[in-house]
């Protein structure tokens, strides 16, 4: 019972965005049977994030689904001081491309629909995005989402080569 407890309120601590609803169907024998799939983001709003796709017969059910999937398949994000990215990434998923590009204090979010919810639960504030190819908003997303797990801290580099920070920038 305790641990049903702590799940619902580490679930509690994500926000979450539903980004698309889609009617599918299916051809069967009798006819076509109509679901619906359900496109959630969920985020903390300090560098974690998650999407999730879920799939039923009624759009809240869909819904649900889609939010549990998203918090399954969290990810750490990097952000620097001023609330950005630490460098310009391209991220790629599919044949859909989103340019991420890094951001002075003030800028604020420019961005999409799709990427634009992403970048909002993952805590960044300042930031650039153009999408680039495909305008499936599965693959945006699902784009975005890599760019952003892609990119790393000088920190993480220089740690990685086991060089210093400023040799790293430098």
């Amino acid at each position: 019972m305790a641990m049903n407890r702590e799940r619902n309120e580490q679930k509690s601590e994500f926000n979450d965005r539903v980004v698309a609803i889609k009617r599918v169907s299916k051809t069967v024998k009798g006819g076509r049977t109509m679901r619906f799939s359900a496109l959630v983001v969920v985020g903390d709003g300090k560098g974690r994030v998650g999407v999730g796709l879920g799939k039923a017969g009624e759009v809240p059910e869909a819904i649900r689904k889609g939010k549990e999937a998203a918090t399954k398949n969290i990810v750490t994000v990097a952000i620097d001081e001023n609330q950005s990215i630490p460098h310009d990434f391209i991220g790629t998923f599919g044949s859909a491309h989103v340019l991420l590009k890094r951001a002075p204090e003030g800028t604020g979010i420019i961005a999409g629909g799709p990427a634009r919810a992403v970048v909002e639960l993952a805590g960044i504030k300042n930031i650039r995005t153009k999408s680039l190819g495909s305008n499936n908003k599965t693959n945006v997303v699902l784009a975005t989402l890599a760019g952003l797990t892609a990119i790393h801290t000088p920190e993480e580099i220089a740690k990685r080569r086991g060089k210093s920070v400023e040799e790293i920038i430098g």
